[in-house]
């Protein structure tokens, strides 16, 4: 069932999560400028004024590619089109469900799905109502943002997969 994945999942020490059935992400790399896309999370958002990828909630039987492509379109305007996938890294959970909080669903997961642009190139981009900005920002620079805690615990073993993939 499209579009049935908003709702809150158990998270770590009685916290919750976005996503009845996880949530993806899209690391998405210009290779030519040694860029990645980020998001300025909006103030309303949860951990709002940190940078992190266009993301969000997975439909049930999305997979995280198609997730964060879909979450990508909506929060950034980009075209799947234009994004070539190059593989998927688990970075975050499995949490299990909560047997004190039935209401939430369990086994919750964060997928960054790591693509390149097809063209080498940063694309144009249109932020929505989630971000206050859109940046494509250089792969040495990413760490110097006030990131998103769990982006951040994530972003060195992520910057080292893409040196291995891309040679950046």
């Amino acid at each position: 069932m499209n579009g049935d994945g908003n709702g809150w999942a158990a998270g770590p020490r009685g916290g919750t999560l976005w996503g009845r059935f996880g949530a993806a992400g899209l690391l998405l790399v210009a290779r030519r400028d040694r860029s990645v896309l980020m998001q300025h999370r909006a103030p309303w958002t949860h951990h709002g004024g940190t940078w992190a990828l266009p993301g969000g909630a997975r439909d049930s039987g999305e997979s995280a590619a198609e997730a964060a492509l879909r979450e990508a379109r909506e929060e950034t305007a980009i075209d799947a089109a234009s994004v070539r996938v190059l593989g998927e890294r688990r970075t975050a959970g499995p949490f299990p469900a909560d047997p004190t909080r039935p209401e939430l669903a369990g086994q919750w997961t964060y997928t960054t799905v790591l693509a390149e642009t097809t063209t080498g190139e940063a694309l144009d981009c249109r932020a929505n109502e989630e971000s206050l900005e859109l940046r494509w920002v250089g792969i040495e620079e990413v760490a110097s943002l006030p990131l998103l805690p769990a982006f951040a615990r994530s972003w060195p073993c992520l910057r080292r997969e893409l040196v291995a993939r891309l040679g950046m």
